[in-house]
């Protein structure tokens, strides 16, 4: 692969990343807001998505921001928050086309700098607050994707094993926020909290494209200069001793039941076990030719669906399955199974080899998109390193067969998640 040119100047209140590539035909630019994960503030950073989108003081309704946007080529806005480890991040992104492939004398780079700030520095404000009217429909929006998370068990039950698992952690956290908050937050509170934000929060900008003509250091500090006052609100990942095995079950008026664990991994993006759990993963549960895969689901039709993936920064593992109600027992013997095979390194040097080829393209593939390169990039970010795309993928393909029995050795079932239908069986 071509290696990342990642440019990193660190000036005027946040830290600006620049990627030069002529492999895209558009630019992209990312601002990311990181703070840790709060109880009192998640449900307030859960709404900011919704109100940033609904209009600026210059284009002050939906409709104007996105003929604003249609102004600028079709450019696309999108803002979201996601909970990365113990820290919650928001996210704007924006996607404009490269001037150098227009016959247009408009500067895009330039007026989708302008937009941006528009959209961050001054959205749609009555005084020192927030649109009443808007506040109180984009409630009115989260409350409903909060309501519907209920309604697909796979995520419902995913952030049950959270619960039950993380209690005492940040990580518990849900990335929607809570119902219980969203009738105190107000256009006022909602518009203090978000300046607030606006200094402490850690801010990191991506620009990437074919950008060799572009001035992206000034320009970006014309638009997006700020005083950053960091807080030291730096959470550090605790380590759980696990005492005792959780297990909990849960009964809904459901017919496809969900097994769900939850193993400590004690392995974390800086680990130098990371590129090894990344191909242990792979052989267990993160592939179609996984063990979880092809035994709880092909070889004994236990399961609709088996599979696993990792959170890099948490240090967690988790196992998702959809079973039978009355297949729970055999279900979790033939999973733990699979684990313990994995441990003691019942897998082939074939496998191994497979699965490292099969987790570098995964991850070209998601850097082959532009977005998803970006996020690749921002690991680093979270994870207080500099390694680089590169050297993660000399890492795996380094990864040998004592390796991943190391793994094994650190992994700790921590909790088992049922979710089964009213009166369902945790039995044959």
């Amino acid at each position: 692969m071509n290696s990342i040119r990642e440019r990193k100047i660190t000036d005027n209140g946040y830290n600006l990343h620049v990627i030069q590539s002529k492999k895209y035909k558009t630019i992209n630019i990312v601002l990311k807001f990181k703070a840790p994960l709060e109880r009192e503030s998640i449900t307030q950073r859960a709404l900011l998505p919704y109100i940033l989108q609904q209009g600026t003081n210059q284009h002050p309704t939906a409709r104007a921001l996105r003929t604003a946007l249609d102004d600028l080529y079709g450019a696309v806005l999108s803002i979201d928050s996601s909970k990365k480890g113990e820290n919650h991040v928001l996210t704007v992104r924006m996607e404009v086309a490269n001037q150098s492939y227009l016959s247009s004398s408009q500067n895009i780079f330039n007026e989708a700098l302008q937009l941006l700030n528009q959209i961050i520095f001054h959205p749609k404000t009555n005084g020192e607050q927030f649109d009443q009217k808007i506040v109180a429909r984009e409630k009115q929006t989260l409350k409903q994707k909060i309501n519907s998370i209920i309604d697909d068990k796979m995520s419902y039950a995913n952030m049950r094993l959270i619960d039950e698992m993380c209690k005492d952690e940040p990580y518990r956290l849900h990335v929607h926020g809570y119902l219980e908050d969203l009738d105190p937050i107000n256009e006022r509170s909602l518009y203090e909290y978000y300046q607030d934000m606006l200094v402490h929060d850690q801010l990191d900008i991506y620009v990437l494209g074919d950008l060799e003509e572009q001035s992206i250091e000034k320009e970006i500090a014309n638009y997006f200069a700020r005083e950053y006052k960091s807080n030291n609100r730096e959470q550090a990942v605790q380590k759980k001793q696990i005492k005792k095995l959780n297990e909990v079950t849960e009964e809904q008026n459901i017919q496809q039941g969900k097994l769900h664990l939850g193993f400590r991994t004690n392995i974390n993006f800086n680990d130098p076990d990371y590129f090894a759990l990344q191909v242990f993963n792979g052989i267990f549960g993160g592939f179609p030719s996984s063990k979880l895969f092809m035994n709880v689901r092909e070889k004994h039709s236990l399961a609709y669906y088996a599979a696993s993936r990792y959170e890099s920064h948490k240090g967690l593992l988790f196992v998702f399955s959809g079973i039978d109600p009355n297949n729970f027992s055999k279900a979790k013997d033939i999973i733990l199974e699979q684990m313990d095979e994995m441990k003691k390194g019942e897998f082939t040097d074939d496998q191994v080899e497979e699965t490292k080829n099969m987790v570098i393209n995964q991850l070209l593939e998601t850097m082959d998109n532009s977005q998803g390169l970006i996020e690749v990039l921002y690991h680093q970010v979270l994870a207080e390193n500099n390694i680089t795309p590169d050297e993660v993928i000399d890492g795996i393909k380094r990864v040998q067969k004592d390796d991943l029995l190391r793994v094994g050795n650190k992994l700790e079932l921590d909790t088992i998640y049922f979710l089964t239908s009213k009166g369902g069986s945790n039995n044959e």
